[in-house]
């Protein structure tokens, strides 16, 4: 019996000794950084003019991964986002886009908005939200599930950026209000903001960067990387007759209907107020202060705030990465600080990149153009009324036809009879590549690569029944205006919204280029095992062994 007992004792010993070697072996503390609407290529088309210290560093000091896609369509900052932190598609997650036609509200709504809680932070009703339709747990709630203690803090200028990765066991989720200027919550997780983020809104940084003007940080002349500062293409800013450098921020502030808080996020400031927060968070919060590994969410948005208004060939575009790049190298160096330089592992990538301006693509006679969908919805609806006797359709979101099933049934339809009439008409829109239908997605040839790329991004309580997908080049667009010609957006299933960078640096990081294809999913997967960690409840994605195995 003496003998059991040590023998016991012993294998306790040992079990304790391996638990801790694991634990000592996962980073102090753990960030994720999503850019919103980066280009895999602005890497290298930027390089040059990177600091030593920011993307330059990750890139050749740590893991580059340079052949990471997204497996999925639609390509939007929501799903995005839970993806990249769930390591499933939107089909297991349920966030299919940014937002999406609600049967039962009979409206399209937010994919985080939740009317049952409110702001806390503001008087505007922004706090509105919860990450009530992420119907799957993320790394970050597996985290605080196996390790209470561990924190877990998130931030984006965007609500979606930061209630998302953060998932539903975050110690603080915070967006940025367009109102007040300040940072707020929701009451699903916190009744007040804490004391640091109520010092850090008095300081009006808003106000602060909104003062001066946004000139280019290095000679314009030098942007030989990017087209013609006054471009065609582009949308105009408050005050500007031409979409041209300098901007001055105060006047655009001062026109009627503006005002610093709400353009704070269209300037490069929105990315270096999100970094000031980030840095106020981890000695607030001692991140990365024990032995237990923190996880921080940063999700820096006005890339795609700009990239939607100025395109991936502006100007405006170069300028906004040479200083994200400044903002990323102050964000590591304050981390190296406040916590070591092996007490870290940091990996940037984005929720998705961007199609070029169409307009752009067809003056240089390259495949392109735009689908206008309120005069072909007003043509569909006449077919539908002429075939059926009414016109059968809820609402079209994101290229998503919701049909009326009641009302369908009540006329003693067969709803797969007016599916497919409603598949067959939209396949002949100028500029429709695939049509694809519920039953489709549910049963049909999984060798087919677009029918697999829809059928990831297919739940089926919050998408349409019948999905298109557009030709290479075309975005769609409610009219043919000026307006519409200009600027450009994503969401496709094409190499330039799904090829992204994904960049690895810190703690047991390897120095390397790995050309392999990888999934999006594979970023939490990575993570699982590089936290020790039970793998998350919907995850698809696997490992990415080179990192592991260094």
């Amino acid at each position: 019996m003496i003998k059991l007992k040590l023998f016991l004792f012993a294998l306790f010993i040992l079990a304790s000794i391996s638990t801790n070697a694991q634990q000592k072996e996962s980073p102090k503390l753990l960030v994720g950084i999503v850019v919103d609407q980066m280009c895999y290529d602005y890497l290298y088309r930027f390089y040059d003019k990177y600091s030593d210290d920011g993307f330059k560093k990750l890139m050749t000091k740590g893991t580059n991964c340079r052949n990471m896609n997204y497996n999925y369509v639609p390509t939007y900052t929501g799903p995005g986002h839970a993806s990249i932190y769930t390591g499933t598609t939107p089909s297991n997650h349920g966030i299919v886009a940014n937002d999406w036609f609600d049967r039962q509200q009979m409206r399209s709504i937010n994919c985080v908005e939740d009317s049952t809680y409110s702001t806390v932070g503001s008087g505007s009703k922004s706090g509105a939200c919860s990450p009530i339709n992420l119907k799957s747990n993320t790394i970050t709630d597996q985290l605080k599930l196996t390790y209470p203690d561990a924190k877990v803090i998130s931030m984006s200028i965007k609500n979606r950026g930061a209630i998302l990765p953060g998932g539903h066991l975050s110690d603080g989720s915070y967006w940025y209000d367009y109102n007040s200027g300040n940072f707020i919550t929701s009451t699903f997780f916190k009744s007040s903001l804490p004391q640091w983020v109520t010092d850090f809104n008095n300081k009006k940084y808003s106000e602060l960067y909104m003062s001066g003007q946004w000139t280019t940080l290095q000679d314009i002349s030098t942007y030989t990387e990017s087209g013609p500062d006054d471009s065609p293409y582009e949308h105009l800013m408050p005050s500007k007759a031409t979409p041209t450098f300098p901007y001055d921020l105060k006047a655009m502030s001062s026109v009627e209907g503006y005002s610093s808080a709400g353009l704070l996020p269209y300037t490069p400031y929105g990315n270096t107020i999100l970094t000031d927060l980030a840095m106020s968070a981890i000695t607030a919060e001692g991140l990365g202060q024990d032995d237990q590994t923190d996880m921080l969410c940063i999700s820096y948005s006005t890339p795609d705030i700009v990239g939607h208004i100025f395109g991936p060939y502006s100007k405006e575009i170069e300028d906004i990465y040479l200083r994200l790049d400044l903002e990323v190298a102050r964000l590591i160096k304050m981390i190296e600080k406040e916590v070591g330089k092996k007490d870290y592992t940091i990996f940037i990538t984005a929720d998705h990149a961007v199609v070029p301006t169409p307009q752009n693509l067809v003056d240089h006679n390259l495949p392109g153009g735009y689908v206008y969908t309120d005069t072909n919805m007003y043509y569909l609806k006449e077919s539908i009324t002429a075939k059926f006797g009414q016109p059968l359709i809820l609402e079209q979101d994101n290229l998503n036809f919701y049909l009326d099933h009641d009302n369908i049934a009540q006329l003693g339809l067969k709803l797969d009879d007016v599916i497919e009439f409603v598949a067959d008409e939209t396949v002949k829109w100028e500029g429709v590549k695939r049509v694809f239908t519920a039953n489709q997605l549910y049963n049909g040839n999984s060798n087919d690569p677009w029918l697999d790329m829809v059928r990831n991004g297919y739940h089926h309580s919050e998408s349409g029944d019948v999905i298109l997908i557009l030709e290479p080049g075309y975005l769609p667009s409610s009219k043919d205006t000026e307006s519409s010609h200009k600027g450009t957006s994503h969401g496709s299933a094409y190499s330039y919204d799904t090829h992204v960078p994904l960049l690895w640096f810190g703690n047991g990081i390897p120095k390397m280029d790995l050309y392999r294809p990888l999934n999006i999913t594979d970023i939490t997967s990575t993570l699982t095992h590089m936290l020790y960690l039970q793998q998350v409840n919907a995850m698809t994605g696997d490992p990415i062994e080179e990192i592991l195995e260094y």
